[in-house]
């Protein structure tokens, strides 16, 4: 058990039956009294969902499908739990009264309205979904929404460069190293790479993680993603967001300063260390979890290969794009992914798709929220209907 924290938080958890929820409520459970649950949000798992509650004891319970929602209050009738269903729940968790850190571990386009509407209500937001910062962090920064001591990144990058920071002013800062494992796929040839599975693109070397991030890692569109919530998190411009591959995953990001310093975090590739970070900041507490031994290890570092995995460079074009491009290319890439793990899509054809989705996009600048919701909608009736011309390919 770890040491308690001072500053208590109470925790809205979205996406509490996913990998992260999961780490998230296993982090709390080390931190002791410190962390209270007061709400718990997942999608359609509620079986899991009911045993966290039961556990956790919230006040509130979400689930976003509507008839798992009904068999979930229906279980828990003999609790003093409010249970809600759908979106309208996901922002009821987000904006809930009693919460004033809302961890948003949700997949996808999905997290960013819960990202809003908790900034929006005044709280603090401990951020693993990326996609928020992805689809609308041009539309936050103008709302005024993105506070350095609003958001906490759970992503294991973006918590390294927080840390290696350390409060310095961007002017100190030459550029920020994001580093990525390279994935399942690092080392193969394209001619096998047209031949790869869900399967084997599920094999992370060093992650354990859920299946879109996982593909996403496979395809290095994750990182592309992560440069662009990087440069939303940290004021970066792009050209000054470098991605190198790290096979080790030990060194998690670093920032390089104009004095030739480079400061580095390193850790071993375990969720629960960034999650802790959030959760108890901005204080540090100790935890029964493996430690980094650097006796014995090799750090290598190598560019990474834009041909064979274009998604990193789409990820930078539609970063520069702005408006609603970003929006685009993420639910295009949402779709291929799905489509991907169905076996209804090669893994090759992923950038192809989301690349011809982009071409017939006419961005919007200065998106607002209902731009943005419409923009993902289009993208992915977009991606459906070229879905099937672009797999018939060779």
């Amino acid at each position: 058990m770890g040491g308690e924290i001072r500053v208590p938080k109470r925790i809205a958890l979205l996406g509490s039956t996913g990998s992260i929820g999961r780490q998230t409520l296993e982090v709390v459970e080390n931190l002791g009294g410190g962390c209270r649950v007061v709400a718990l949000a997942a999608g359609s798992n509620y079986r899991l969902l009911e045993q966290q509650v039961r556990r956790f004891k919230p006040e509130l319970a979400v689930l976003g499908d509507p008839g798992k929602a009904a068999l979930l209050k229906s279980a828990l009738r003999d609790l003093d739990c409010r249970v809600e269903a759908g979106p309208e729940g996901l922002v009821a968790a987000a904006r809930w009264p009693s919460a004033d850190l809302v961890v948003n571990a949700l997949v996808g386009f999905a997290g960013f309205i819960p990202t809003l509407e908790a900034l929006e209500a005044g709280k603090t937001v401990a951020l693993a979904n990326k996609e928020s910062l992805v689809v609308g962090g041009e539309l936050l920064a103008r709302k005024g929404l993105l506070q350095p001591e609003r958001i906490l990144p759970l992503d294991s990058e973006h918590s390294a460069i927080r840390q290696a920071l350390g409060g310095s002013p961007l002017s100190q800062v030459r550029r920020i190293w994001l580093t990525a494992s390279g994935g399942p796929f690092r080392d193969w040839e394209e001619e096998r790479l047209a031949r790869a599975t869900p399967a084997e693109a599920l094999a992370h070397p060093n992650w354990k993680m859920g299946p879109k991030i996982t593909i996403d890692s496979a395809t290095l569109m994750n990182k592309g993603l992560e440069v662009m919530e990087a440069h939303w998190l940290f004021g970066v411009a792009p050209e000054r967001i470098e991605v190198v591959i790290h096979p080790q995953s030990i060194v998690h990001s670093a920032v390089e300063f104009i004095d030739g310093s480079v400061i580095a975090q390193l850790g071993p590739a375990d969720m629960r260390l960034p999650i802790q970070y959030a959760l108890s900041y901005p204080e540090r507490q100790p935890n029964p979890w493996p430690r980094l031994d650097l006796r014995g290890k090799e750090l290598t570092f190598m560019e990474p290969d834009v041909k064979r995995f274009p998604c990193l460079e789409l990820a930078y074009r539609a970063l520069q794009a702005g408006g609603t491009m970003p929006t685009c290319l993420n639910a295009a890439n949402e779709v291929a992914v799905e489509y991907f793990l169905k076996g209804a899509l090669k893994f090759i054809h992923i950038p192809r798709l989301i690349e011809e989705v982009m071409s017939a996009h006419q961005v919007i600048s200065k998106p607002e929220r209902d731009t943005l919701e419409e923009a993902d909608r289009w993208a992915r009736r977009c991606a459906l209907a070229l879905l099937r011309k672009i797999d018939g390919r060779s």
